[in-house]
């Protein structure tokens, strides 16, 4: 989403971007690489966003990438270069992109939320927050009417 339709106030810069490049792996591997050194939240890929979005650094560059990534993670800096050109990162990297290609969706944001019960929503470029919550509120509800059944009935028919 834009900066204007997300009323930022801050002005996205697009010094970063390329339009000659094919994909944006560099950013992407460091980012995956960067879990290997037990980051579970999104330290490095935000400050890789921040340093593109808002700073126009050229994430394109492998160097670039590895030291933001290495600053935001506190990491040395050669190994997170290393491990996010290793092949296993790239396939971790190219098996996550075919799995949101499959989704067949184009904006970002994007959320999958499956249930227990098979039931599956989609998400893909909403930002407000009621729609999500609502949706949350059905599946929950939904989930919550499979256990009463069950518990009445036994486990409901297979499909």
């Amino acid at each position: 989403r834009s900066g204007m339709m997300m009323r930022s106030p801050f002005m996205l810069n697009t010094d970063w971007y390329d339009p000659s490049l094919p994909e944006w792996l560099a950013p992407n591997c460091v980012a995956e690489a960067a879990k290997d050194f037990g980051f579970t939240d999104d330290r490095v890929r935000l400050a890789l966003a921040r340093a593109a979005l808002r700073e126009g650094k050229k994430v394109s560059e492998w160097e670039v990438c590895a030291q933001i990534g290495a600053e935001a993670g506190k990491i040395d800096n050669q190994k997170l270069l290393q491990l996010a050109k290793s092949p296993e990162i790239e396939k971790r990297v190219r098996k996550s992109t075919a799995e949101f290609h499959a989704l067949q969706i184009t904006q970002r944001p994007a959320f999958v939320i499956d249930t227990e019960i098979g039931d599956r929503a989609i998400f893909s470029g909403n930002v407000k927050l009621e729609p999500v919550a609502s949706t949350l509120d059905s599946m929950l509800d939904d989930a919550a009417a499979y256990t009463a059944y069950k518990a009445h009935f036994g486990d409901p028919p297979k499909t």
